[in-house]
C-alpha cells in the first residue's frame, strides 16, 4: 500500500481528468444514479455538465442517504480565530503576509473572553483557527489554548498550519477531536502562483498532511478545496480521490468535506472561476452519493438563502454567528477579518431556521450524541 497519497496523485493527469469529466454522457450519469456502490468514475459523471438535467433526482437520493445516516439533524459549530499572524503569501487570503494590517494573537485572558461569548450563544463545539506563523502560533500555543478551553467545550477542532505527525499526536492527546486542512488547489502548477512565499508553498508537504493526521490517530479529518481558483469539477475529483484513499487507508477515522467559495477580503484576487449556487448543489449531492458516511459542512461564506435551502439536501454541519477575525466575538470586533461572511444571522436564528425545516440543531459532535443514545 502507498505510504502517502502522493504516488496515487502523481498517477493522475489534470487535463486528462478534466476531459474525462466533460466527456461524460447522460448514460454515464444514469448508470451512476442506479449504482448502489459508486466509484470515482461515477463521481466524475455526477459532477459533469451531463448531470445537470438530473439534479432533482440527485437531490432526492442525497436527501434519503443523509437522513438514513445522520437523521434529521444539523451540527452547529463556531470558529474562534486565535490569531491573524501569517508568514505565507497567499493571493486569495486576507491574512496574507504581504497585506499591511494590524496583526493580533489572543492572550489567555482574551481566549477565555471569546470562549464565554461563544458559550453564551449556545455552542458546545468550537473550531480554533489561526494563520500560519510558526514563531507565534505553534504547538505549545495550541496546547495551552486547548487546556484553557477543554473544560468549556465538549468538542474542540482546529484549523491551523500543517504539522508533523508527533505534533498531531500531542494535540490528539490534549483533546483535539478533528483537524481541518484544505489543499486549496490540487493543480500543482497553479498552486505555485497562489502560494509564492512561505511554508504553504510546499505543495507535497501540504498534500501529505492528512496522512500524518491519519497516522497520528486523529478522530476526524476535514479536507476540501477553495472553490474559485481552478476548474471546480477537476479540483473536486482530486479531492474525492483523496477522500477515497484516506477512507481506505485510515478506515477508523471519520471525514468531512467543506465547500469554501472565494469571498471578498482585504487585498485578494478575484475568483478565476465562478461557482454558481446550482454548481455547489450539484457538488454537494455528488459527494453524498459517492460517500454516505462523509460529513458535509457549509460555512457562513454562503448566503442566507442558500444555507436555508441546503439543509435537507446533504449538508450535515454549519457554522453560525461566525466571526473571522481574532477577538471578533468580544475582544476586538474591529480587527481585520480573513474574509467577509455572507450569512450574518445569529446562532439562535440559524437554529430556528433548522427547526422550522423539521430538523434538530446539534450543538456538539455527533459521536458523543450517538453514544449517549446507545447507553
Amino acid at each position: 500500500m502507498e505510504t502517502t497519497f502522493t504516488p496515487q496523485f502523481n498517477a493522475y493527469d489534470w487535463d486528462e481528468i478534466k476531459n474525462s469529466i466533460h466527456s461524460k454522457t447522460a448514460m454515464d450519469v444514469e448508470r451512476a444514479l442506479a449504482s448502489n456502490r459508486r466509484t470515482l468514475d461515477d463521481f466524475k459523471a455526477l459532477i459533469a455538465p451531463a448531470a445537470l438535467p438530473y439534479l432533482e433526482q440527485m437531490a432526492q437520493i442525497s436527501h434519503q442517504l443523509t437522513q438514513k445516516r445522520f437523521g434529521k439533524t444539523m451540527q452547529l459549530y463556531a470558529p474562534m480565530y486565535l490569531s491573524n499572524e501569517c508568514t505565507n503569501i497567499c493571493t486569495y487570503c486576507g491574512f496574507s503576509f504581504d497585506n499591511k494590517l494590524k496583526r493580533k494573537t489572543l492572550t489567555n485572558e482574551e481566549i477565555l473572553k471569546e470562549a464565554e461569548a461563544i458559550k453564551q450563544a449556545g455552542f458546545n463545539h468550537v473550531l480554533l483557527v489561526t494563520g500560519e506563523a510558526n514563531h507565534t502560533v505553534h504547538v505549545d500555543y495550541f496546547l495551552n489554548a486547548i487546556q484553557l478551553l477543554r473544560p468549556l467545550f465538549a468538542n474542540i477542532s482546529i484549523e491551523v498550519q500543517p504539522l508533523e505527525e508527533f505534533e498531531y499526536r500531542q494535540l490528539h492527546q490534549a483533546g483535539v477531536y478533528s483537524v481541518l486542512v484544505y489543499q486549496e488547489s490540487y493543480h500543482r502548477e497553479a498552486y505555485k502562483t497562489y502560494h509564492p512565499k512561505g511554508k504553504k508553498s510546499n505543495f507535497t508537504y501540504r498534500l501529505e498532511t492528512p496522512d500524518r493526521l491519519g497516522a497520528a490517530g486523529i478522530h476526524k479529518i476535514g479536507i476540501g478545496v477553495l472553490l474559485g481558483l481552478e476548474d471546480w469539477r477537476t479540483e473536486s475529483f482530486f479531492c474525492a480521490a483523496h477522500l477515497d484513499y484516506l477512507q481506505r487507508k485510515y478506515w477508523q477515522t471519520k471525514y468531512s468535506i467543506s465547500f469554501p467559495r472565494m469571498r471578498p477580503a482585504e487585498g485578494i484576487i478575484e475568483p478565476n472561476v465562478i461557482v454558481t449556487d446550482k454548481d455547489l448543489v450539484q457538488l454537494i449531492c455528488a459527494y453524498r452519493l459517492f460517500s454516505e458516511e462523509v460529513e458535509l459542512s457549509i460555512s457562513t461564506r454562503e448566503s442566507e438563502k442558500f444555507r436555508n435551502h441546503i439543509i435537507p439536501l446533504g449538508a450535515t454541519s454549519m457554522s453560525a454567528g461566525s466571526k473571522t477575525n481574532p477577538g471578533g466575538y468580544a475582544v476586538d470586533p474591529q480587527s481585520l477579518e480573513q474574509f467577509e461572511i455572507s450569512d450574518e444571522r445569529s446562532a439562535a436564528e440559524i437554529a430556528g431556521i433548522i427547526k422550522r425545516a423539521g430538523y434538530e440543531a446539534v450543538w456538539k459532535d455527533w459521536d458523543k450524541v450517538l453514544a449517549y443514545t446507545h447507553e
